[in-house]
């Protein structure tokens, strides 16, 4: 698993070819980690972003990263949480299949997550951590030109849901 990697950072700062926007179906600049996204990268992130016309859940995006040190940030869209028996699993394991995909596609070798539909989507950390790790350990077979995904937190606490599914990953 030596592709992935726990970090605890603001995703913002990070030096990867790409970091992944918790996004709404909007592309709208939103709260939590979107806002924070947006405010970063400037007005050209919301302009690129309208332009898209949207995204639906479990769904990616890419654009340019405009003032942000990646080059691209990829809008996944993670499903708000109605319990786990609304397809929830499924649709958050698409966001990260996905912006996988895209990556791969644009021949980016890094990208960095941040932990999607967590905040005020309301997905419980620790199931969001185990679909996150076994979705992204799982694709990586299928890019061998992405040398790194960061699972990034904003702090210890967000960290020690993704070390454990990674741990149990591994284990």
């Amino acid at each position: 698993m030596g592709r992935i990697e726990i970090r605890v950072a603001d995703i913002t700062t990070l030096d990867v070819d790409a970091i992944v926007n918790a996004a709404n179906t909007a592309l709208a600049p939103g709260g939590g980690v979107c806002g924070a996204i947006h405010r970063a990268a400037g007005p050209g992130l919301a302009a690129d972003c309208a332009r898209l016309g949207g995204c639906p859940t479990g769904e990616a995006r890419i654009t340019g990263g405009h003032r942000l040190p990646a080059r691209r940030v990829i809008h996944a869209v993670g499903p708000v949480w109605h319990g786990g028996g609304s397809g929830e699993a499924a649709l958050l394991a698409g966001c990260y299949r996905n912006a996988l995909n895209l990556a791969a596609e644009e021949g980016l070798a890094s990208i960095a997550f941040p932990a999607i539909s967590t905040g005020i989507f309301g997905y419980p950390p620790e199931a969001a951590a185990r679909v996150a790790v076994a979705t992204v350990a799982g694709s990586l077979a299928q890019h061998p030109g992405i040398a790194l995904v960061v699972l990034c937190a904003f702090d210890a606490a967000a960290a020690a849901p993704l070390r454990a599914a990674l741990a149990g990953q591994q284990g």
